[in-house]
């Protein structure tokens, strides 16, 4: 029989809508049923790609002995940490607390007020490795609650309680400068691989915030160290395993130091992120691996991610079937010298095993390899090297497909609008920027309701039952404001405000700190606040720079004192721990350099005109906002009193509340920008 997971919108959840466990969603219902029975929750957080959720599911909760245990003393709630990010966050910072680390699946015990008592992550079948075994943790939480109330209890008031007491004062000690900038680049350099790119050791993640606040960082000041950094990372990763050489974009990070082997499952935030990162580092060199990522990244979002409604799929799993009926970790990426031969012939397979790396021994599992890009095709090479990667990837398509996560989250599609709108104008791809329209319309279709509320997810075009968090209000309002700058459209722009403005107003603390969830949202032990940027802005960070470009647009007073109150956060933050405040630091960077403004007026047609508007999106400015258009054009406030130069097109460059005279020549506003 089905349990109560059948109606989810959830893809995660829906996985687990046929297992014997009688799963409940999060919901008050769930609690007031564990205290109608006198038992503890079972919390269960994971999400639809990450491995060893699938792993544990398949050996404990499609286990009918281990269901049994767990139906018959405990109420069992299922969460997609996707979906309720706040859920997670809360309780998540409780694990870490209490055992030194984290990690999904989750597996937390509550009492039926929601506190937890007893933490930990993935629990084998039977004991191994040390760890207790699943049924033995079940039988354990079973006895303390039964024996041992009163301590469970004080347990959990302890965590609550201490947990309370962690609120962040990080607001009002004023903005980042010159000073604080200074030292996180001095930081950065100090974790820096010189050998092969990025920071830190293994395993490695893509740190396409922090490669933001470098090139930005680049642009303002000129440091050289800060562009090679750049540079050397994004060729680094784009010649690794972490980038899928044949199809396009990059996976979700790097079990090891040097970009080999990656943890194979793909992730619409990582993808949208570096696809930007990669235009940026374009914008700084011209260089053509950069150009090549991030049209091959955009490419691959609108390939395999993209949904009928015209949304942003979450993720593709890391597993697939490796043909034998075995789900097996990469089998979709990888191979070996034998599969090259069939699919290529022995001729152009030793071109191939050459040209990607692949090796008898592997790179991977069981003698298979992940394809790399150790060195460029020589021009000789070039056409011949075409056709190879073309027909593997044809090869590939026969391959049983790794399983999509359909569901639309509203966070994730503004930074893939914010990517595609960006790239496609960049290389003069419209059919880009139409299909980050196409995902806008349906995040204000489907995710906003007529006060500008967000829904946090959609499937299928039907919008889910959770409220946004800051980071959708905040990402899709950077998206919305990318998209402006780019179509010309002030409707954006108003949009952008809309979602601003509420931020403002349901998300904002004393002193210009901000929370994960409105003033309004649903009680949890804890109001979550994180400002720190891990694999994608924090909602904190990223809020601070929507309102700093939105107020650069409009020169609203009120949105940039409170992008200025958030970044109190990146002063205190920035010097100490720079590798996860990176979109912090680049919007940070924009707040010194001004942001410019740029307005670019003159008639659609007038080829000068579009030699202007290209010359102004090709800014490496930090944060610089653009609006085009006729003269005095109602669509955005930068375009008032703006008139035509001797007939002609113009652009005028304005930072700091002064402005530069109007230019009418794109070398002069390339100089200027």
């Amino acid at each position: 029989m089905a349990n109560r997971l059948a109606h989810e919108t959830s893809p995660y959840l829906l996985q687990h809508a046929d297992n014997p466990v009688d799963w409940w969603p999060w919901s008050a219902e769930a609690f007031e049923e564990a205290r109608r029975r006198d038992v503890p929750v079972l919390l269960s957080v994971g999400y639809s790609s990450c491995h060893w959720c699938h792993v544990m599911a398949h050996e404990s909760f499609e286990d009918d002995a281990t269901a049994a245990l767990v139906n018959e003393n405990f109420v069992a709630v299922k969460v997609d940490r996707e979906e309720r990010p706040d859920v997670d966050a809360v309780y998540m910072e409780a694990v870490q607390a209490a055992t030194g680390q984290g990690g999904w699946p989750m597996t937390v015990f509550l009492t039926p007020d929601a506190a937890p008592f007893y933490f930990g992550t993935y629990f084998p079948p039977e004991p191994r490795h040390g760890m207790p075994s699943f049924p033995e943790v079940l039988e354990g939480v079973k006895g303390a609650w039964a024996d041992r109330r009163d301590e469970v209890g004080e347990v959990a008031e302890r965590i609550v309680k201490d947990l309370a007491g962690r609120s962040l004062a990080y607001g009002g000690d004023g903005v980042p400068g010159e000073e604080e900038l200074a030292q996180a680049l001095l930081g950065l350099t100090r974790e820096y691989d010189a050998t092969h790119g990025g920071f830190g050791g293994a395993p490695k993640f893509p740190p396409s915030m922090t490669l933001e606040f470098l090139l930005r960082h680049h642009a303002r000041t000129g440091s050289e160290g800060a562009l090679q950094m750049a540079a050397d990372t994004c060729e680094a990763m784009a010649r690794g395993g972490i980038y899928d050489q044949l199809g396009g974009g990059f996976a979700r990070y790097a079990v090891d130091r040097a970009w080999v082997v990656p943890h194979f499952e793909k992730m619409l935030y990582d993808n949208a992120l570096l696809c930007r990162a990669y235009a940026h580092l374009w914008k700084a060199t011209g260089s053509d691996l950069a150009r090549r990522v991030a049209l091959e990244t955009a490419d691959f979002l609108v390939r395999e991610l993209r949904t009928h409604e015209g949304g942003f799929a979450s993720a593709l799993d890391a597993d697939s079937d490796d043909g034998t009926g075995k789900h097996v970790e990469g089998a979709f990426y990888v191979w070996t010298p034998a599969q090259l031969t069939e699919v290529l012939g022995a001729e152009d397979a030793a071109l191939a095993a050459a040209h990607y790396g692949v090796t008898e021994d592997g790179t991977f599992e069981q003698g298979s390899s992940v394809l790399q890009l150790p060195q460029e095709a020589g021009p000789a090479d070039a056409d011949r090297i075409a056709s190879i990667a073309a027909r593997l990837l044809a090869a590939r398509e026969e391959r049983e497909r790794p399983g999509r996560d359909d569901k639309v989250v509203a966070a994730w599609n503004g930074l893939a609008i914010a990517a595609l709108a960006e790239t496609g104008a960049l290389f003069d791809r419209p059919d880009l920027v139409e299909r980050a329209t196409e995902a806008a319309d349906l995040l204000v279709r489907v995710h906003m309701d007529e006060s500008a509320r967000l829904t946090r997810t959609s499937k299928d075009g039907r919008a889910g039952t959770n409220d946004g968090v800051l980071e959708d209000y905040a990402d899709v309002a950077e998206g919305f404001l990318a998209l402006a700058a780019v179509t010309g459209e002030g409707a954006w722009l108003d949009f952008a405000g809309f979602l601003l403005d509420l931020v403002i107003d349901r998300f904002t603390a004393e002193g210009g700190a901000l929370y994960d969830t409105a003033h309004d949202a649903e009680a949890l032990i804890r109001r979550p606040q994180d400002p720190t940027d891990n694999a994608a802005p924090s909602g904190w960070t990223a809020a601070a720079g929507a309102l700093l470009s939105y107020a650069a647009h409009t020169g609203s007073d009120t949105h940039r004192a409170a992008a200025e109150g958030a970044l109190g956060v990146v002063k205190a933050l920035g010097p100490r721990a720079p590798r996860f405040i990176g979109w912090g630091l680049a919007v940070s960077e924009a707040l010194l350099d001004g942001p410019r403004e740029i307005a670019v007026v003159g008639a659609s047609g007038d080829e000068a005109f579009r030699e202007l508007r290209r010359t102004a999106l090709q800014a490496t400015a930090p944060g610089a906002v653009l609006a085009f258009g006729a003269p005095d054009s109602e669509e955005f406030p930068l375009l008032r009193d703006r008139p035509l130069v001797a007939g002609g097109p113009a652009a005028y460059v304005c930072r700091h509340f002064t402005c530069d005279a109007p230019v009418t020549d794109p070398d002069a506003l390339r100089r200027k920008l």
